[in-house]
């Protein structure tokens, strides 16, 4: 049986499984994994655990070793260029007067690839900004449009509850929120007080669904 480790991105906010690859590591490890777009540095979450052979496919990358400290210094250095990244795209996209705003920007560890992720209110037009940075980090240039929700996982918070954002402490994906959910908790319908950070309806509201038993589960005919 193949094994697994999950991994965590301090960018994304989010956790991707990888094969061991032979590589023994423990919760806590910083490590090198092999990713879509490159090389990229993540912390294990999830220790190493078995699973069955029809849960691993070819698109299922690998655990290349425990970062080194190279690995940790060229990890420094390009948080450092990530800023400088982040200033020039937005003085751009001034220049540009496009209707977009930049969220974040991750630099691969190998340094072949540069993510720009951005939020907006439709599609954008940005092959000339692709180009204004292209030609001055040298490298291939992805931008990649998120949704509110997925800014504030990135960028973190404090919650009405005075605790950090639940996006971006564990949750790994968004659940669908409906008004029916907050409706059926008797929860008061005013925006200000069931709406996140985010401008959308607080994930946690879904946490009190119970989908075995709970109040917004359908009921059964014997029931009726």
């Amino acid at each position: 049986m193949p094994d697994l480790v999950g991994v965590k991105f301090k960018k994304t906010g989010k956790f991707l499984f990888f094969k061991e690859n032979g590589v023994k590591v423990k919760t806590g490890d910083r490590c090198v994994v092999e990713t879509d777009h490159g090389t990229e540095l993540g912390i294990v979450v999830i220790p190493v655990y078995s699973v069955s052979d029809e849960k691993v496919t070819d698109k299922t990358k690998r655990l290349l070793r425990i970062a080194t400290e190279e690995d940790l210094k060229t990890f420094e250095e390009l948080a450092v260029r990530e800023r400088d990244a982040m200033s020039y795209c937005r003085s751009k996209i001034e220049e540009r007067k496009l209707e977009m705003k930049l969220v974040a920007v991750d630099f691969t560890l190998d340094r072949s690839k540069a993510i720009f992720y951005f939020t907006a209110d439709g599609r954008i037009d940005f092959r000339d900004l692709v180009k204004d940075l292209a030609h001055e980090f040298h490298l291939r240039i992805e931008m990649r449009q998120i949704g509110v929700r997925d800014e504030a996982k990135m960028l973190g918070g404090i919650g009405v509850c005075g605790r950090p954002l639940c996006c971006s402490q564990f949750l790994n994906r968004f659940e669908p929120v409906s008004i029916k959910m907050a409706k059926a908790q008797n929860l008061i319908l005013n925006p200000s007080k069931i709406s996140g950070i985010c401008g959308r309806l607080m994930c946690c509201i879904n946490f009190e669904i119970n989908r075995e038993g709970g109040c917004c589960r359908k009921k059964t005919k014997a029931e009726k």
